[in-house]
């Protein structure tokens, strides 16, 4: 722990008292209303952690509404997650954001020019959840499904800073140790091993000092999903529709918001489901990550990305990967933590890969999957949040 302050604000968790915290955002719930976003697939709702979550939100009495914004296949899923659900305490709705009534809503966009039927994945699923949570809610916190570490105190500590008066911030990012002290393991493999070496990498190559990549290496962890933001804000932010959510976002306000209206948050020790370095879980991550990297680089620096640029990219971030396996190695031993380092290189040769690949992909479709912001979504269609949630909620 340190107490350092850089060019994002970072709220420290010190002596941070859970109770207080929640009452003065109770004190405060009438004039701000706030609430919680959760994206779910359905492989979530088979999972132990929702229980959890389920338990901690229970704890933040001062939220007005909780939105979970729901990925199946079939009605059933849909059933079984307003069952898993039933327990709690604050108010809720579960939002089908796939459903077919949805689908038929967003062809109707494509008669206007916006593409939204076609684009699939966990951006899209947060897109139609915060347009529609954004009809009753000042704010709202964002969190994943599979959080096995959780507590009300996590979005406590992420709403705090943006409903509280006496604060300026509008916007606020967790971060956290992605080490799991019960079986003493380090994690958090894309962000240590692909987005912080690709984003030291992507400085090296650039012949100057890139200022966006500057700010996003000011935040303590990038990739995290844990965020709480003005849902006016929100409505202002294009953001992929992919496994690229987090880092288009961060892109997004780069573009729309200062920095000392931002600020990042000490989550603790955090723990979620593990999932494998492979082509449909983190590499897919990965890459929509760097995919989203490379666009906002060119709309901010003017970078020519060919296949020159990325095989040079690939051989520096490899060089800068190896040296982070290292350092972990050593931080995992004094810390008496398992470290695999041969793991760790075989994941640096598959994420090595993933630098071509995202790179191919982005030079082929470089708007793929941006989404439009929601104000320009409600100008080709006054109606449209009202109508998907008329569609994707069902009483």
């Amino acid at each position: 722990m340190d107490i350092n302050q850089a060019k994002i604000a970072t709220i420290h968790d010190f002596l941070m008292d859970f109770e207080s915290m929640s009452e003065r955002l109770e004190e405060l719930r009438n004039k701000f209303p706030s609430g919680v976003i959760i994206p779910v697939i359905e492989r979530d709702l088979q999972s132990p952690a929702l229980k959890r979550i389920v338990s901690g939100l229970n704890e933040c009495r001062y939220l007005e509404k909780v939105f979970i914004a729901l990925s199946a296949s079939k009605q059933e899923n849909y059933t079984e997650a307003l069952r898993l659900f039933r327990s709690l305490k604050v108010p809720f709705e579960v939002v089908w954001c796939n459903k077919p009534e949805v689908d038929t809503i967003l062809r109707d966009l494509n008669k206007k020019g916006l593409d939204l039927a076609n684009p699939q994945g966990k951006g899209k699923d947060l897109w139609i959840a915060i347009g529609i949570a954004s009809l009753e809610l000042h704010a709202f916190a964002l969190h994943d499904a599979d959080i096995v570490s959780y507590s009300g105190a996590l979005p406590t500590k992420l709403l705090y800073p943006i409903i509280e008066p006496k604060l300026d911030f509008f916007f606020s990012k967790g971060y956290y140790a992605r080490v799991s002290k019960e079986n003493k393991v380090l994690y958090g493999r894309i962000y240590r091993l692909f987005i912080n070496p690709v984003m030291q990498a992507l400085q090296e190559k650039i012949e100057y000092r890139s200022e966006f990549l500057r700010y996003l290496m000011s935040f303590r962890y990038t990739l995290s999903g844990e965020i709480a933001i003005y849902s006016d804000l929100a409505l202002n932010l294009r953001i992929p529709s992919d496994w690229g959510f987090e880092i288009g976002m961060l892109a997004e306000l780069f573009r729309n918001a200062s920095y000392k209206r931002i600020c990042d948050v000490d989550l603790g020790f955090y723990d979620h489901k593990h999932k494998e370095v492979k082509k449909e879980e983190l590499l897919q991550t990965a890459e929509d990550s760097l995919v989203c990297l490379l666009r906002t680089l060119t709309e901010t620096d003017h970078i020519d990305v060919s296949e020159p640029f990325l095989q040079s990219l690939q051989v520096i971030y490899r060089r800068i990967a190896q040296d982070k396996i290292r350092q972990y190695h050593a931080d995992a031993l004094c810390n008496n933590l398992y470290y695999d380092r041969h793991e760790e290189e075989t994941n640096v040769d598959s994420l090595a890969e993933a630098v071509i690949h995202a790179g191919r992909r982005y030079t082929t479709t470089p708007m793929g999957t941006q989404l439009p912001d929601w104000l320009r979504t409600i100008s080709a269609m006054p109606d449209i949040r009202e109508r998907l949630r008329d569609a994707a909620i069902e009483k």
